[in-house]
């Protein structure tokens, strides 16, 4: 059954930001609602962000030096991805959806509720303070169990060692995981926004924004106007940081930000080839 909501939220009139996204969820609501409340809504969004946004960089890939304007911007200039290792990447996430995520979604359907879809908008500022919240608690969570999978022998070998089939990473590589690693960020990714009480319309924004900055971490190029260049004060590790990851593994475990990297002394930045150091 679809559940709506028929107790609206409070919110005080004098928040003007309501307006801005309230009638994009009036629409959602009364165009789309049976897309939206479905449980597999949140599998179509995650997946359809990591295939449409990692293939614009997998064009850039195959032209390589064709398209110099962004070849300039290449990592690892000496290593490129080839369309069997980007096959095996995209097929290894499309099996471990079909045969893992998607089950796992048809069981919850048995014992979870569907989240009520409130009729009201969250204001931006809401969006905005509880997106960053998820991004930062997930950051926090990746770290520490990042930081454990590397550290332990076999942790690393049976769960974490298949992300780190290739030195140099490219975009369809983002979601080449083992099965316990997609179900434990995937269960992650579900709960945080559960636990810190998030709007839908916000959940789905940091679905789409997260996607997307894994799939910039994993591009291979270190491209001036990526996020980790647009944020200030080197909050995000971008590009740069995973690569370095990739080459160094006992470095840079944090996904998005770089805070916890700098605190306990795992962060290290990318040298350049032509960095004597």
């Amino acid at each position: 059954m679809l559940n709506v909501s028929e107790q609206p939220l409070q919110f005080l009139p004098s928040r003007t930001s309501d307006c801005l996204l309230q009638p994009f969820w009036d629409y959602l609501l009364l165009h789309h609602l049976p897309l939206i409340s479905s449980p597999f809504f949140p599998i179509l969004l995650a997946f359809s962000s990591y295939f449409f946004f990692s293939i614009p960089f997998a064009i850039l890939d195959v032209l390589g030096e064709r398209v110099p304007l962004f070849h300039q911007y290449k990592i690892q200039t000496d290593r490129k991805p080839t369309l069997g290792m980007m096959a095996k990447s995209f097929s290894t996430a499309v099996y471990n959806h079909i045969f893992f995520v998607l089950p796992a979604v048809i069981i919850s359907m048995f014992f979870l509720s569907p989240p009520a879809l409130p009729p009201q908008a969250p204001t931006l500022y809401e969006l905005f303070v509880d997106g960053l919240a998820v991004l930062l608690l997930f950051d926090t969570q990746y770290y520490i169990w990042h930081f454990m999978h590397h550290k332990h022998p076999q942790l690393y070998r049976w769960i974490h060692a298949i992300h780190h089939e290739y030195i140099a990473p490219f975009s369809w590589s983002t979601e080449h995981l083992s099965i316990p690693e997609l179900m434990t960020v995937g269960l992650w990714s579900n709960q945080d926004p559960i636990l810190l009480r998030c709007h839908p319309l916000t959940t789905w924004s940091v679905t789409v924004f997260s996607l997307w900055m894994s799939v910039e971490d994993h591009i291979g190029y270190d491209l001036p106007w990526a996020l980790n260049h647009l944020v200030p004060f080197g909050l995000l590790g971008g590009a740069p940081a995973h690569d370095m990851h990739h080459q160094k593994p006992n470095s840079n475990f944090a996904p998005f930000f770089s805070h916890w990297d700098r605190i306990f002394g795992t962060a290290v930045p990318l040298k350049k080839k032509n960095d004597k150091r």
